[in-house]
């Protein structure tokens, strides 16, 4: 199949509705409506004559039929119709408002969608398609779009390191565009990884994945970016939840999660005071299975990400520097962590990976034990890619190879007995266990806020920092 007509009428035609001042995400938003109507038309003729729950009157037919005004009045009915169903087709049009005020350029966009059969699409393709809007839509700094997405090479990096197996259930409880869930699913169906056999395919697009998102129309794009690119049923149950996942513990449990929490150091909400005036309050959670009280947003979800674990269960988190150098609660939680999970690995990213400008942020990277006495993080793994490493979203982006590249040939098991251990010194890092000498210093330090360094210099002075001095190989 030919796909390059497609991919470049999308292209050319956002550019045409720019002119006009639709956003490119103003411009997703309404493609999102359209090519869900359109594949659901599909759904309903054979060979898959399914019922996707949208009425006929509100159905891609009746959206065809018609021109000017009346297609402009019928286009708004029919979103906010659609907005009240249940299931997916209610999320997808959850709060949706139609952002192309022409009806002629409306027309154009519907007739450009209707000249795609999207089912028979591969996924790859389409999910290529609207990852390149979502990235598009990432690079307009004005909208803020980009605090939802993650660089999508920094993402793999995370799940490359992870290596999440197929059966397993996988969470984000800030999942924004749904970037990891991508991530890990082209990881657990590529063949170089794994054999899925039938009923792991199934596990892998109906159950493996669980999300929350409490903006509305970024859950939206993450639910459409997910279903594009294979990942649940368009009639199916939607796995993004729009609840806010640090109010309270569900009981949910998971085997890995992979997050990019919001930045922004503090959970504030806005009201009227007596006088008429607007005034912010701090917004603390009180639950009984965090270490410490905060209204720091990022400490929060690094406890509510712990309690989300297994007692099997792994995480790789996106954290801001106060999280790892804050006082007060910072410290009660940071000693928390180490003392109750394995915390095995932290790499200090450079600037200019993401698009919000000049965000100094860390990969964390720790696995959840069972309860036990003594703490449970021997040695620390600290990897400063920061220091004198520069890049640029446009001119020098951080890529895969950068982030692993390979350092040595992977061992057909490692130390704790696993198979098919990833490549490069980040991921061999990552394996290291317990079984070198335990060193007290760097978890002491880590917990107090300091950078565990070479010889008592900061850790900023050299590339890495590991417990035991000796140096990773292959890396630039």
């Amino acid at each position: 199949m030919n796909t390059a007509p497609i991919v470049s009428k999308v292209w050319s035609f956002c550019t045409t509705l720019r002119d006009d001042g639709v956003s490119y995400g103003d411009y997703l938003e309404q493609l999102t409506y359209l090519i869900f109507l359109k594949m659901a038309d599909e759904y309903v003729r054979p060979p898959h004559s399914r019922d996707v729950g949208i009425p006929a009157e509100f159905n891609w037919q009746s959206l065809k039929s018609l021109r000017g005004a009346e297609l402009e009045v019928h286009y708004v009915n029919l979103l906010r119709e659609l907005g009240t169903r249940a299931g997916m087709l209610g999320q997808i049009f959850t709060k949706a408002q139609n952002k192309i005020q022409d009806p002629a350029k409306l027309y154009r966009l519907i007739t450009m969608v209707d000249g795609t059969e999207w089912v028979t699409m591969g996924a790859n393709i389409k999910g290529d398609i609207y990852e390149g809007l979502l990235e598009k839509n990432a690079e307009d700094t004005k909208s803020g779009a980009g605090q939802y997405f993650t660089p999508r090479a920094l993402i793999r990096a995370m799940v490359e390191c992870v290596r999440p197996e197929p059966g397993k259930l996988i969470a984000d409880p800030a999942c924004g565009t749904g970037g990891f869930f991508l991530a890990a699913y082209d990881f657990i169906a590529g063949e170089n990884n794994f054999k899925l056999d039938k009923p792991q395919k199934e596990f892998l697009k109906h159950e493996a994945f669980h999300g929350n998102e409490i903006v509305a129309n970024t859950r939206r794009l993450c639910l459409m970016n997910m279903f594009l690119h294979n990942i649940g049923e368009i009639d199916g149950a939607a796995s993004i939840s729009p609840n806010d996942s640090l109010v309270a513990d569900d009981g949910k449990r998971f085997d890995y999660v992979l997050a990019n929490p919001p930045f922004g150091k503090k959970s504030a909400m806005t009201f009227t005071n007596e006088e008429g005036e607007q005034e912010k309050d701090d917004l603390t959670y009180n639950r009984q299975d965090f270490w410490a009280s905060t209204s720091n947003k990022q400490l929060n979800f690094v406890q509510h990400i712990r309690t989300m674990l297994k007692t099997t269960g792994r995480a790789a988190v996106i954290v801001p520097d106060n999280v790892l150098f804050e006082g007060g609660a910072g410290e009660t939680i940071r000693r928390k962590l180490l003392e109750n999970t394995d915390l095995h690995t932290i790499l200090r990213l450079p600037t200019g990976v993401f698009y919000a400008q000049g965000v100094k942020a860390n990969v964390i990277f720790f696995d959840s034990r069972e309860a036990s006495p003594d703490p449970w993080t021997k040695e620390v793994w600290y990897y400063d890619y920061r220091t004198n490493i520069h890049h640029t979203l446009k001119k020098k982006p951080v890529g895969l190879h950068r982030v692993l590249q390979p350092a040595q040939p992977p061992p057909a098991q490692d130390h704790l007995g696993r198979t098919g251990c990833a490549r490069g010194p980040l991921a061999e890092l990552r394996l290291r266990g317990t079984d070198g000498p335990r060193q007290d210093q760097p978890r002491r330090l880590l917990a107090q806020g300091q950078e565990p360094g070479r010889s008592g210099q900061p850790a900023g002075t050299g590339r890495t920092c590991r417990t035991d001095h000796r140096e990773p190989r292959g890396w630039a």
